[in-house]
């Protein structure tokens, strides 16, 4: 729907024809939550798509302080859908945000942080558009509960297809629970969950998405991944969060819960979101790929070069493509994370792996299966599109590949190739000894750089560093 609709005429006419009764304004986050507030759809008009829509900008995490904190969202009609979660007919609008005074966009709202960077790329001459396909993983538990108070700290997750139920009783227990890393593709009644995917792969398509397909995941205990297609770089963190939004809330629709957490289950798969991405160019009137060519997986020097960026800035994108402490959990060997700072045909244990599922040109791209489901996608796809820049402005070679099984390596082999930072804290550390290739054409700026920087250090890494673990308590209780 949001393709067919441009001007702001044209949602007003739109509000006619579909008798909505509310308009639903978002926007997001710094750290990478949307949010919103909704109006009756009489009040709105065209007014505010140009003068804008005020609201206190400093009760958001991230933002500007109580004295300046006056802001304005600006609807964006080609961004709009129709809510399939609201009980009246509801619109909803992704929003940009403005300074009041200045009319400025504001650098730390991340979407004009995803903008800037597609339009400095356009400006660079490299290329004219940058495709993103994430392909998210999540949990859906059937029980969720978590607390933490001065004198007491627990979790705990619960999923009816988890192995750990295969002897609880109930009434009866119909077994068919799915074994630790055994997962991938089982058909149901093992795969529980396959009519809750395709509910919410009907809600994204109703959202204006192209799913290709979805299917269960490698993890016990509710791991599933819905595919959906490539699109521009803005477009596509757009549609992440529209993705999140729908998958959470058929879930909760069934009673459920759904995460998006990187490493909720101990010894066993985590979730990532491996990003698919290619740059193109116009030339003729036609979108030519540029990272097709005859180089290594048939890749081109420009994909090498952005390939080399990608990994040689790896550490600090870490900062933000992984952006939690729990991030680290699954960024561990044995559960094919990419922990490994390397690129390969194939191998999953590889920071950048180039897909040889087709051999045709427009398929060419770079897996960069690092970031997480965590990630704020607006600033984490506009970091690796600077990285990827970066990479192709110095010609940055990213060596041999590595195309061994690691399982059968030396270690003395393994141990000279580089490796994703072991916590956020050291993540947080690479991104302040190396981010000038992201403050190129103001994209990122010194000012949003030290306050993610700040934020993250301040309230998770240290909350998490001061507060007892409940293992320690297996370890040291007795001491």
């Amino acid at each position: 729907m949001s393709n067919h609709v441009r001007t702001p005429r044209e949602v007003l006419a739109l509000l006619r024809e579909r008798e909505v009764k509310a308009v639903d304004f978002r926007f997001m986050d710094f750290p990478g939550l949307w949010k919103h507030f909704t109006v009756p759809a009489e009040v709105l008009d065209e007014n505010a798509f140009e003068d804008g829509i005020g609201f206190d900008g400093s009760s958001i995490r991230g933002w500007v302080a109580i004295n300046e904190s006056d802001m304005l969202l600006m609807p964006q009609p080609d961004t709009l859908f129709i809510d399939p979660f609201c009980k009246d007919i509801t619109l909803a609008m992704l929003c940009n945000i403005q300074d009041p005074l200045t009319k400025e966009d504001y650098s730390r709202d991340p979407r004009n942080v995803a903008r800037k960077a597609v339009n400095y790329m356009k400006s660079t001459g490299v290329a004219d558009a940058a495709m993103f396909g994430p392909s998210l993983e999540f949990f859906v538990f059937d029980d969720v509960k978590f607390d933490q108070t001065p004198h007491s700290a627990f979790y705990y997750v619960d999923s009816g297809e988890g192995q750990w139920n295969t002897g609880r009783d109930e009434r009866p227990n119909l077994g068919y629970k799915i074994p630790y890393k055994q997962g991938y593709f089982p058909c149901p009644p093992q795969d529980a969950l396959h009519d809750l995917r395709s509910e919410m792969m009907l809600a994204m398509m109703q959202c204006g998405m192209t799913v290709e397909s979805h299917h269960h995941e490698k993890a016990s205990g509710g791991q599933c991944a819905i595919n959906v297609r490539y699109d521009d770089l803005v477009a596509m963190a757009d549609n992440v969060l529209k993705y999140k939004y729908v998958v959470k809330n058929v879930a909760r629709r069934h009673g459920k819960a759904a995460s998006f957490m990187p490493k909720p289950l101990f010894e066993d798969y985590g979730s990532g979101m491996h990003v698919h991405v290619s740059l193109w160019k116009d030339k003729g009137g036609d979108r030519v790929n540029l990272f097709s060519g005859s180089d290594y997986s048939g890749l081109s020097d420009t994909a090498m070069y952005a390939l080399g960026g990608l990994l040689k800035h790896a550490p600090a994108l870490c900062a933000i493509t992984n952006p939690t402490t729990n991030s680290y959990k699954r960024l561990v060997p044995g559960y094919e994370a990419p922990v490994n700072l390397a690129y390969s045909q194939r191998n999953r244990s590889a920071a950048v792996r180039i897909p040889v599922y087709s051999s045709r040109a427009k398929s060419k791209r770079l897996e960069f299966r690092i970031p997480d489901g965590a990630a704020n996608p607006y600033l984490a796809f506009a970091a690796m599109l600077m990285a990827m820049l970066d990479g192709v402005r110095n010609k940055t070679h990213p060596g041999e590949p590595l195309d061994k099984d690691i399982y059968d390596m030396p270690a003395e082999q393994l141990q000279n190739v580089p490796k994703t930072p072991c916590t956020l804290d050291e993540a947080l550390t690479a991104l302040e000894r190396d981010h000038d290739f992201l403050l190129h054409g103001s994209v990122f700026t010194e000012d949003v750089i030290e306050t993610w920087i700040d934020y993250k250090r301040r309230t998770e890494v240290s909350a998490i560093r001061v507060r007892p673990h409940p293992y320690e308590f297996a370890l040291y209780f007795d001491s």
